[in-house]
């Protein structure tokens, strides 16, 4: 083993590795070859207004690709927007709005990309929030769930007919290293039946992301389309801050900028490496385990049920939106104006 590589492992085996001092020790061996021109390629980053999604469209413009940032907010989606453009020096920097929990705007969302987009090489599931109390996505369904779950994996099966005619392409899922701690929990994936604990659900769904795309990377194998997950460490970011602040004052020192935090999942869509597996974890450019304490391992009987439970979800949101616009007078939907998103890796 190479003294790199024997770093890397020590560095694997604590929370220093998840720091900015993890980071500048572990980039000293890499290369900037290693991150390829992308002059013609298209990405679509979502949860892009800010903190790790933006970083990355960030990246990726810089490397000539053709970036799409999604954004909820209006307002917030354009600054970052701009922001980017300006920073990369890019000028093909474009802005969808889409609130990712409300699976109608997904489909909507899809459909238009799907109809001006030539292509598309890169996919990058990072929006994400974190409550701190119960609320409802608009189809009814636990808010963090519908939005880290659900969201995601629509816009990827609605887009794999666009990734599948642009391969080799790729999907990239972000998730969080606090899905170490969690496992998956198929038969009460929205926590209704406990008192809902923000940053357990956050994590729970971050480790479902994680058997998602072992799942999604299986079902495209023979597709050209190769599809990884990563976690980018502790990055301080304007999410983390807001829905975990007490962490991010005693961790604040440490922290990775969010250009750090996102390295990886850049060097997941533009490097050679990746492209000739699929199905994996990373974290600083490195393929990690996806579980590290025995009792989160999941069976092969519930990562079927997960699946199978996603997909019901979806159909009975869309068979309700379809009655609700059909029948007389204005759609009603379950509100959910008052929630808060958030966007905390770790």
């Amino acid at each position: 083993m190479s003294a790199a590589a024997t770093i890397d492992a020590l560095l694997d085996c604590s929370l220093l590795g998840y720091t900015s001092v993890g980071y500048r020790i572990r980039e000293r061996s890499w290369s900037p070859d290693d991150l390829a021109r992308m002059d013609g390629q298209v990405v679509l980053v979502t949860g892009a207004s800010s903190g790790l999604g933006q970083a990355a469209a960030e990246g990726f413009a810089r490397l000539g690709a053709s970036v799409t940032i999604l954004a909820r907010d209006p307002e917030r989606g354009e600054r970052a927007r701009a922001q980017t453009a300006a920073r990369s020096g890019a000028s093909d920097v474009s802005l969808e709005l889409c609130d990712l929990s409300d699976l109608s705007a997904v489909r909507a969302l899809a459909e238009r990309f799907g109809s001006r987009a030539p292509r598309l090489d890169v996919l990058v599931n990072n929006a994400g929030v974190l409550s701190s109390r119960r609320m409802l996505s608009a189809d009814g369904i636990e808010l963090t769930f519908a939005t880290n779950v659900l969201g995601g994996f629509l816009l990827t099966e609605l887009l794999t007919p666009l990734l599948r005619r642009s391969s080799p392409s790729r999907v990239i899922n972000v998730t969080s290293g606090g899905m170490y701690t969690q496992r998956l929990h198929v038969e009460d994936l929205q926590m209704s039946g406990e008192e809902l604990d923000g940053t357990v659900a956050y994590a729970r769904t971050k480790r479902i992301e994680v058997i998602l795309t072992e799942l999604w990377a299986e079902r495209l194998k023979d597709a050209g389309v190769v599809v990884h997950a990563m976690h980018p460490g502790w990055a301080d970011t304007p999410g983390l801050a807001a829905s975990l602040p007490r962490f991010h004052r005693l961790t604040r020192p440490l922290l990775r900028t969010p250009q750090q935090g996102a390295d990886t999942i850049v060097w997941l869509g533009a490097a050679a490496e990746p492209a000739q597996r699929s199905g994996e974890l990373w974290h600083d450019r490195r393929s990690r385990p996806t579980h590290r304490l025995p009792w989160t391992r999941e069976s092969a009987e519930e990562r079927g049920r997960l699946w199978a439970e996603c997909e019901r979800l979806i159909a009975e949101a869309a068979t309700r939106a379809a009655a609700a616009d059909a029948g007389p007078g204005p759609r009603r939907r379950p509100s959910a104006s008052s929630r808060r998103s958030h966007k905390p890796r770790s």
